[in-house]
């Protein structure tokens, strides 16, 4: 047994050397990609909350947006590591570019291929997969988030199709959807989803404005006002809020790898700035506390991206828990925020500056860490395994 093999700060454990061929190339492609045709729109994006479009479009050139989906309509061959890879580096320049490929991908496109007919795959997934279409996930309502199980939302039988009356908030490009999959709660109780096209009457789209987070990534709010869907609209194999929480498993998956991304580029901001701020006559980064600060977030990163490592090689084999998601989810993105506030704290005012990206990832994080499953409910949900007691 030896110890001499070489050290790398950037992938202390060596993450790289368990990515096959395949997966390396996208994170390549997909790094290169962002930091030439995304990055650029960035702070325009955050200060304007203008640039949706362009990002939806431009990331559907890549045909990824359907992750393991993609091969299917177009795109490469994606596992769940490189999709994971994909999360990391979106998130790397900033939390919106990763939103909008989980609210396509595992939520929006997700919804179609596991539950819905096949006219429906035919109709909408290759558009969705190359950005021509886009698509929003109506679950969450102004008085129901973490208690969605208390959906409000209903779908009326009627001669022709379903009578849907309801609100949504919070909805990841609503306002620029053509397509909405909406959760709503049928005549027997039970909640199914519905694809509900732009432009029906009835249907109301107001952008939330005024956000100090996830400015790159638009969210909408959305009323029904009976809003008449036929036959077609429902899909099919659709059965109770468990439809929808499988995709939202997809999407956290994605997160875990994705808030790594943003805590990475915190630490390496930090880690460049310290080397070249001097404080009493020194860099800080001869400092002790600045070192300690500085081998942490290299700790938690490496662990939380060999973590989703080992979770993503298990969803290959089918081998994957609900409570390995919530762990992933929890722990990356508790960590990310940690990351996020110690790195701009060491940069001391220098740290609000746009210009240094880290105020924005962390505001960004705050976000992060509440949607799709709250850092509690994750706890809660990992409790009640362990212990067989509902703390809800």
């Amino acid at each position: 047994m030896k110890f001499n093999a070489s050290f790398d700060s950037m992938d202390p454990l060596k993450l790289q050397t368990s990515l096959r061929a395949d997966e390396i190339n996208i994170q390549i492609q997909v790094r290169d990609f962002a930091n030439k045709e995304l990055k650029p729109l960035i702070q325009d994006g955050f200060f304007n909350e203008n640039q949706g479009v362009n990002v939806l479009s431009k990331l559907g050139e890549l045909k990824i947006f359907g992750g393991e989906l993609a091969v299917n309509y177009g795109g490469p061959v994606i596992s769940p590591v490189a999709y994971g890879l994909i999360a990391y580096e979106l998130e790397k320049i900033d939390s919106g570019l990763r939103t909008v490929m989980s609210v396509m991908g595992s939520l929006a496109m997700k919804s179609i291929a596991l539950f819905g007919s096949a006219e429906q795959k035919t109709k909408y997934l290759e558009l969705l997969n190359a950005g021509k279409l886009v698509a929003s996930f109506a679950l969450t309502e102004p008085e129901h988030g973490s208690d969605i199980a208390g959906l409000e939302t209903t779908a009326r039988k009627t001669t022709n199709g379903y009578l849907i009356n309801g609100s949504k908030r919070w909805i990841g490009l609503a306002p620029y959807a053509n397509i909405i999959i909406t959760w709503a709660r049928c005549d027997d109780n039970i909640v199914r989803g519905f694809i509900v096209e732009k432009g029906i009457p009835g249907l109301s789209i107001t952008p939330i404005t005024n956000k100090i987070s996830l400015r790159v990534a638009v969210q909408g709010e959305i009323h029904y006002n009976n809003v008449e869907v036929d036959e077609s609209s429902l899909l099919p194999l659709s059965n109770g809020l468990g439809s929808a929480f499988s995709c939202l498993n997809y999407a956290r998956y994605g997160i875990a790898w994705g808030a790594l991304g943003a805590a990475q580029a915190c630490f390496e901001e930090a880690l460049n700035y310290v080397k070249t701020r001097k404080a009493f006559g020194v860099p800080l980064a001869a400092k002790q506390m600045i070192q300690e600060k500085l081998a942490i977030m290299q700790i938690e990163i490496a662990i939380g991206l060999n973590a989703c490592l080992q979770v993503g090689r298990l969803l290959e084999t089918n081998q994957a828990s609900f409570y390995m998601i919530n762990l992933l989810k929890y722990n990356s993105t508790v960590k990310a925020l940690e990351i996020a506030r110690t790195a701009r704290d060491m940069l001391g005012g220098n740290g609000i500056l746009e210009e240094n990206n880290i105020m924005r990832h962390m505001v960004n994080l705050e976000s992060v860490v509440t949607y799709e499953g709250t850092r509690d409910i994750h706890l809660l949900t990992l409790g009640r395994e362990l212990t067989g007691f509902s703390a809800f």
